[in-house]
């Protein structure tokens, strides 16, 4: 016959070993499910992050958006936050509000160092929308000034 104290630590182990596997893998799924945000000088040199999904934001550089002509083509735009640039490709409809100059959040992937593949393209309905994620970064480099 097991002793009641031995029933209690059995128990526990038991529990514990049950909640470690459902937190393993409510973890894991996070982890697959969870899509990070990054500025292009954050992208610089990266090479371990090609092809993993992603959004990258920033401002649409003056006189780089190249608008495709026919629906089979891309539309081709240099997303910068003042101190590295990323050329974007994207295929669809573009936002009403896309224009230069114009703070904008892509979601897709990483094709190499300096090209990014986007799946959607994201501009809000308040034309002085910016990332707030870029908008920290670009305070502490001196580049934004809040007009609020």
């Amino acid at each position: 016959m097991i002793k009641k104290k031995y029933k209690r630590l059995l128990s526990l182990l038991i529990f514990l070993a049950l909640f470690g596997s459902g937190l393993t893998l409510v973890l894991v799924q996070f982890k697959e499910n969870i899509i990070f945000f990054y500025t292009p000088s954050e992208l610089k040199n990266q090479t371990n992050l090609f092809n993993k999904e992603m959004r990258i934001g920033g401002l649409i550089e003056e006189g780089s958006i190249k608008n495709a002509s026919h629906s089979n083509e891309f539309h081709i735009f240099v997303i910068t936050d003042e101190e590295a640039k990323i050329s974007v490709k994207y295929k669809g409809i573009l936002p009403a509000l896309f224009r230069e100059n114009q703070g904008v959040v892509a979601r897709g992937k990483l094709i190499n160092s300096s090209e990014f593949l986007a799946s959607e393209i994201l501009t809000k309905h308040d034309e002085k929308y910016i990332p707030k994620e870029l908008e920290d970064k670009l305070k502490e480099k001196g580049y934004f000034k809040d007009e609020k």
